[in-house]
C-alpha cells in the first residue's frame, strides 16, 4: 500500500513538473526592448522612475489598458472612455483633467491629493477609481503573455497594471503647438498673437507664473480667486490637510489645448475661454488664502485687461493647440 501511495505521489510530481516545463517551453524569452520617449527640444527631460523603465512592450501594454473596458469591474467604461485623444485626452462638457504631459508632473487630481510619481496616481486609478477585476485579466487569453512580455511575469496583479499604464501615459508628450514651433524658431507668430505672448509672460497679465513656459502650467495648487467662500468640494486642497491656509486651491492643470476645451475650473463652472479670461481680469474674489499673485499691488484683484488685450491674449492661447497631438496614430486605440 506505501509502495502504491508512493509511487502515485512520484507520478504527480512528474506531471506537475512536466506541465510547468511545458509552459515555460511556450513562452519566449524576457528581453523588452527601450523605448526612448521622443521630446520636442523646447521641453524639459523627463524623469523617469528606474523602478519602472520605458519599453515597447511596457507601453503596448499600457496602451492596451487604457482603451479596453475591461479595466471596470462591469465592463462599462475605459480610461479612454473620459479621456478622448480628439478632444484632448478629456471629455467636452465634463471638467475631467486632460492627460497630457503627465510624465512631468508629481501631483495629481483636481485638489492634488496624490502626490508621488504617475505610478502612485494610476495605482488610484487602478485599485480606487476602476477597482479593477485582476482576476479578468488574468483569465484572459490575451494578457497574461502581454504581461509576460513587459515585466517577466504572466502573474497579473494592479501594481503592474499601474505601471504599464504609467509607461504609456509618459509618450502622450505635447509639444507641436504653433507656439512650441515659434520657440523652435520654425514659425513666426501674428502680431495679435505675439501681443498676447507679451501679455501672458509679463506683469500685465501675470499668467506665466502658474503656468510657466513649456509645460504651461506648474502643476501646483494655487487658490485663483474662483470663490471667497468654501463649501464641500470647492475647499479644495484643505479637504486633504484640513490646513485654512488650502482652502480654495487646486492643481492648475496646462493651457495646452485649452483652445478646444468646453469647461474650465475643477467644477466646469466656464465653458469659454472667454469667460476665463473675465474671471482673471474682474472677477478673482479675495479670502485669506488668495494666491498673492493675484493681490499684487496695482492689480486690485483683477488684470483690467482691455477688450483689444483680451482678444490678443486669447490669440495667444489658442496658438497652444498641438493637433499632432490630437491626432497621433500612436496615441491612438489599439483595437
Amino acid at each position: 500500500m506505501k509502495k502504491l501511495l508512493v509511487i502515485i505521489i512520484i507520478t504527480l510530481i512528474i506531471v506537475v513538473v512536466n506541465a510547468c516545463k511545458k509552459e515555460g517551453d511556450t513562452l519566449p524569452p524576457f528581453n523588452p526592448t527601450p523605448l526612448t520617449i521622443k521630446l520636442p527640444g523646447n521641453l524639459p527631460v523627463m524623469n523617469i522612475p528606474a523602478s519602472n523603465p520605458t519599453t515597447v512592450e511596457g507601453v503596448a501594454l499600457g496602451r492596451m489598458l487604457y482603451y479596453d473596458k475591461i479595466m471596470h469591474p462591469n465592463g462599462s467604461m475605459a480610461c479612454a472612455s473620459c479621456h478622448l485623444q480628439s478632444e484632448g485626452f478629456t471629455k467636452k462638457g465634463t471638467n475631467i483633467l486632460p492627460h497630457i504631459n503627465l510624465g512631468y508632473g508629481n501631483k495629481f487630481l483636481w485638489n492634488g491629493e496624490i502626490e508621488g510619481t504617475l505610478e502612485d496616481a494610476m495605482i488610484f486609478e487602478v485599485e480606487d477609481f476602476f477597482k479593477t477585476n485582476i482576476s479578468k485579466l488574468q483569465n484572459d487569453d490575451t494578457y497574461p503573455l502581454l504581461f509576460y512580455k513587459a515585466f517577466g511575469s504572466t502573474e497579473i496583479d494592479s501594481k503592474k497594471c499601474a505601471y504599464a499604464l504609467a509607461q504609456f501615459l509618459r509618450t502622450l508628450v505635447s509639444g507641436n503647438s504653433k507656439f512650441d514651433k515659434y520657440l523652435r524658431h520654425e514659425l513666426t507668430l501674428t502680431a495679435d498673437e505675439l501681443t498676447g505672448l507679451t501679455i501672458f509672460f509679463s506683469e500685465r497679465g501675470d499668467c506665466f507664473h502658474c503656468h510657466s513656459l513649456s509645460l504651461m502650467g506648474d502643476g501646483n495648487r494655487h487658490n485663483i480667486g474662483l470663490d471667497s467662500i468654501f463649501n464641500g468640494v470647492n475647499a479644495g486642497y484643505y479637504n486633504v490637510t484640513a490646513n485654512p491656509a488650502d482652502l480654495g486651491k487646486f492643481k492648475t492643470p496646462s493651457l495646452r489645448n485649452c483652445g478646444i476645451r468646453t469647461s474650465f475650473m475643477h467644477d466646469g463652472r466656464y465653458t469659454k475661454l472667454d469667460e476665463v479670461i473675465e474671471h482673471y481680469n474682474s472677477k478673482v474674489k479675495n479670502s485669506a488664502s488668495l494666491d498673492p499673485v493675484l493681490t499684487k499691488p496695482g492689480k486690485a484683484y483683477g488684470l483690467n485687461l482691455t477688450n483689444s488685450e483680451k482678444e490678443k491674449l486669447k490669440a495667444f492661447l489658442l496658438t497652444l493647440t498641438d493637433t499632432v497631438y490630437l491626432s497621433d496614430t500612436a496615441f491612438a486605440s489599439p483595437f
